[in-house]
């Protein structure tokens, strides 16, 4: 069994991936990552500086993300694309759909997955779904989760399991990453728990609720390939949040 790589989403450093990414790449390495997924970096920070900032932090990308948006978009899409082929990125991943309350939305934006999902095999890319909490709502019958294995391809669109959502959502991951074991290949894995008042509350790994362990041992089995550490934001310094749930990867999943 091979064992998956990890890397970090840059959503965790917030506005100072626009204002101070050299900084944040400092970060990304200190704490012992080497690999981080982004949006489309040369967007924001040109092409030549990109790319002497992650060749001068041995920095590798992993995986591109984007809004539902970027992907209807087809001008938007060929940028991305661009980026991703540019740095030899093999993984781009969607983060919603056209209208996450209708079965109509799911359906059609499942469409548009199958033929973005067609496009990227055959530029050499895999296009992913990443999941919330809400496309395990009730939609009469159905979820939107449901319509989304039902109505896409499963060679042409894989699913990016967040775990922290899965469990939200009610359903267990463990589970859900072995239904979708055929799909499954590129993991966010993201802490939490909800607060006295009921709100989710992001945590470094290893402090919340989520049976990280379980999903761990489920991904594996799943062939697993990348295990990305996400969390939406925090209330530590940057570069401690991120370097505690590098350890937490290190010491108790062995990556």
């Amino acid at each position: 069994m091979v064992t998956p790589r990890a890397a970090v989403q840059m959503i965790i450093f917030g506005e100072r991936n626009r204002t101070d990414i050299e900084g944040v790449l400092k970060d990304v390495t200190t704490a012992g990552f080497d690999t981080i997924e982004a949006g489309n970096l040369f967007a924001v920070h040109g092409e030549s500086r990109t790319r002497t900032l992650l060749a001068q932090n041995g920095v590798q990308v992993c995986g591109a993300h984007f809004g539902y948006a970027d992907y209807a978009d087809p001008d938007r899409f060929m940028r991305n694309l661009a980026f991703c082929k540019s740095l030899g990125i093999k993984n781009m991943i969607c983060s919603g759909v056209s209208d996450p309350k209708s079965v109509d939305g799911y359906v059609a934006s499942a469409r548009l997955f199958n033929e973005v999902g067609a496009r990227l095999r055959d530029e050499g890319l895999k296009f992913h779904y990443h999941n919330h909490n809400w496309e395990f709502e009730d939609l009469g019958a159905t979820t939107g989760m449901a319509i989304l294995a039902s109505e896409t391809d499963p060679d042409l669109v894989a699913f990016n399991i967040d775990v922290f959502w899965v469990t939200v959502g009610g359903a267990d991951p463990v589970e859900f990453i072995a239904k979708h074991a055929g799909r499954a290949g590129y993991f966010h894995f993201k802490d939490g728990r909800r607060n006295a008042d009921g709100q989710v509350e992001f945590l470094e790994l290893g402090s919340g609720m989520i049976d990280l362990v379980g999903a761990y041992d489920a991904a594996l089995k799943a062939g697993a390939e990348w295990i990305v550490a996400e969390q939406d934001r925090t209330a530590l310094p940057h570069l401690e949040s991120v370097t505690r749930s590098r350890l937490y990867m290190k010491e108790t999943l062995g990556l």
